[in-house]
């Protein structure tokens, strides 16, 4: 097993190193000059040139690559070029939005996929098996933002529980108010992300119902219900967990679009100004943590899967 952990820890930097890699080099074939943006529509070449050796723009690229890498191993992920600020510090602060976001949009998901999703396995052939099998198909097909903005036309138009957009000035100094500036957020990314996830614990409950110690089991008198409740449903929650690592990439992609929607000062509404006005060492940063927090994710789950499973350490 630690000898398995060591490999996997091994891939995982080496994904981390060819990430941050691509990442710079993308960034660095984008269109748009922010010399040029800092300086201003009226600057003269020279004050240009002068703004982009002051920035280190001019250095060769893979000079500025192992500045940026070194930074990252010393656990600095550089400065901003419009605002000066340690880009550590402005992510610590938008995480606080976004961390609370996926945690809720994961466990509306979950919520939603786990029950309903044995549940319509259970009732495979039955109506309301079929409606939930149905309504799942429709939902996961739905973009995060269609979702979001008939989800504010009904709860924050119409009657008017909950807050259309932003979040408290001060923080989680409030936290009833911000957990219910997040409510319509989560409920968004939970409800799409769920009825995928409810597609795929739907199958595995149905694959868990064809193997030989359920029907076992329900040849010693339990009922096919109660053979998969008490033999089944093991191996079901090891696949879910297998499919925890996607769910979490999701959330994070639906985090982007969902923050610009609903107004959150988070990473991913960051994310898209930065883009937007070339802060390079800031995107850099971001892109670099949240590509780390979703291989971290998927390797916890393998070492998750790996120490709950006998079967996988059999292999050993």
């Amino acid at each position: 097993m630690i000898r398995y952990a060591l490999t996997r820890l091994a891939l995982l930097l080496l994904g981390l190193l060819v990430a941050s890699a691509l990442i710079f080099l993308t960034l660095r074939i984008l269109p748009g000059d922010v010399a040029q943006l800092i300086a201003g529509i009226n600057s003269t070449p020279e004050q240009v040139a002068a703004i982009r050796d002051r920035l280190g723009l001019g250095a060769p690229l893979p000079t500025q690559y192992a500045d940026w890498i070194g930074g990252v191993l010393r656990g600095d992920l550089g400065t901003s070029l419009l605002t000066g600020a340690p880009v550590s510090a402005e992510l610590a602060q938008k995480a606080q939005v976004t961390i609370p976001l996926g945690v809720m949009s994961l466990t509306v998901a979950l919520l939603i996929a786990l029950p309903f999703g044995v549940l319509s396995a259970m009732r495979r052939g039955r109506p309301d098996g079929t409606v939930l099998s149905v309504g799942a198909q429709t939902l996961a097909a739905v973009p995060v933002v269609w979702a979001g903005m008939m989800l504010v036309l009904v709860f924050a138009v119409w009657l008017g529980w909950l807050p259309a957009q932003g979040f408290p000035r001060d923080g989680w100094s409030n936290p009833g108010l911000a957990v219910r500036s997040l409510l319509l957020p989560a409920i968004t990314i939970g409800v799409v992300e769920g009825a995928m996830l409810l597609r795929f614990v739907r199958s595995a409950t149905l694959q868990a119902v064809g193997q030989d110690f359920v029907r076992t089991a329900a040849a010693k008198g339990l009922t096919r219900n109660q053979a998969l409740v008490r033999h089944g449903l093991p191996t079901v929650g090891l696949s879910i967990i297998t499919v925890l690592g996607l769910q979490v990439a999701g959330i994070i992609v639906g985090a982007v679009v969902i923050e610009q929607l609903f107004g959150l000062p988070g990473v991913g509404r960051m994310l898209v100004a930065d883009v937007g006005s070339r802060d390079l060492p800031k995107v850099q940063g971001e892109l670099l943590v949240l590509t780390g927090f979703v291989l971290v994710v998927g390797f916890l789950v393998d070492l998750i899967h790996r120490v709950i499973d006998p079967r996988q350490r059999e292999t050993e």
